[in-house]
């Protein structure tokens, strides 16, 4: 099978675990702050870099299929979280011991995206009809 089916498989379980779990985290502790995010995004940071360590070709206690980590880690992981992938790159960087590399990708990141999402949102609220 094609790894696009798996990851596609992957994406699709991830989106609904995180549907569900922010409905869940807004239930149990109110919708004043992103409770559901913020835990989606420990906990998907978690899982990748718990499957990535147990499956890893390199000395990982598990072999698995190539397709079954892109099912995981691109798939569920993406479809879950995107910050999951962010925490594994810059893990992966700072083991590499490029820190600098580490903290530009961090801060720029962060910096980065709010711009854009600020810009993105002023862009479309000037299209948007008065």
């Amino acid at each position: 099978m094609h790894p696009y089916i798996w990851i596609a498989a992957g994406s699709a379980l991830g989106g609904m675990a995180r549907y569900w779990c922010t409905g869940a985290m807004a239930r149990l502790l109110g919708e004043t702050f992103p409770w559901g995010t913020l835990v989606i995004n420990i906990l998907g940071s978690f899982i990748i870099g718990f499957f990535v360590a147990l499956t890893s070709p390199e000395g990982g206690r598990y072999v698995v299929d190539p397709n079954m980590r892109a099912l995981v880690t691109v798939g569920f992981c993406g479809g879950f979280t995107t910050f999951s992938a962010f925490s594994l790159q810059t893990m992966v960087l700072m083991q590499e011991g490029e820190w600098l590399q580490a903290g530009g990708y961090i801060l720029g990141s962060v910096a980065l995206c709010l711009l854009f999402v600020w810009l993105g949102n002023a862009i479309a609220t000037q299209l948007n009809p008065l």
